[in-house]
């Protein structure tokens, strides 16, 4: 196989949305930066939605985006407390995974807490093949060609070789 044919994980998501600000969100932080070692950064209401109180621009989560080893192993970490299982709607035709953790609590080291409460968090898994850089550099910039993007079944064969997961 080319070495350019070889998928590998881009980039890791984690997000942590609570649908306010405040105490909660601040809690929620310190969670994301307990369980990733990386300090996230807020994210912000893209519209006003009256009946649950949020308004635009208002700060109502946090996400952490991990890169190379650290990706490797929150991955691994978090598939271990899903049972290694994925449903295939999981799976984007772009070869995105996103699956969610409904307590903060099932990662290693962290226990309830009442003063916290329990938070849960989506996790966003991109997928790609090397040379995809030729798309998003600023100096002579292509157009990816097909056969260098990874599909959903390019993703599941890899999350299944890779990391032994049930879809």
């Amino acid at each position: 196989m080319s070495a350019m044919k070889e998928i590998y994980v881009d980039k890791v998501v984690v997000h942590m949305g609570v649908g306010e600000s405040g105490e909660r969100l601040v809690k929620a932080e310190d969670l994301v930066k307990q369980i990733t070692g990386q300090k996230p950064v807020r994210t912000v209401a893209k519209r006003t939605q009256p009946a649950f109180g949020i308004r635009k621009g208002a700060p109502i989560g946090c996400k952490v985006t991990l890169r190379r080893e650290n990706a490797e192993k929150f991955v691994r970490t978090a598939l271990d407390i899903v049972d290694r299982r994925l449903a295939l709607s999981q799976f984007d035709r772009t070869g995105n995974v996103s699956f969610g953790i409904e307590e903060h609590t099932d990662f290693p080291g962290m226990s309830y807490d009442p003063a916290i409460g329990i938070y849960g968090m989506d996790i966003n898994v991109v997928l790609e093949y090397k040379g995809v850089r030729i798309a998003r550099r600023s100096v002579e910039r292509r157009k990816l060609p097909m056969d260098q993007k990874v599909t959903k079944e390019d993703a599941v064969a890899f999350m299944r070789e890779r990391y032994q997961v049930e879809v």
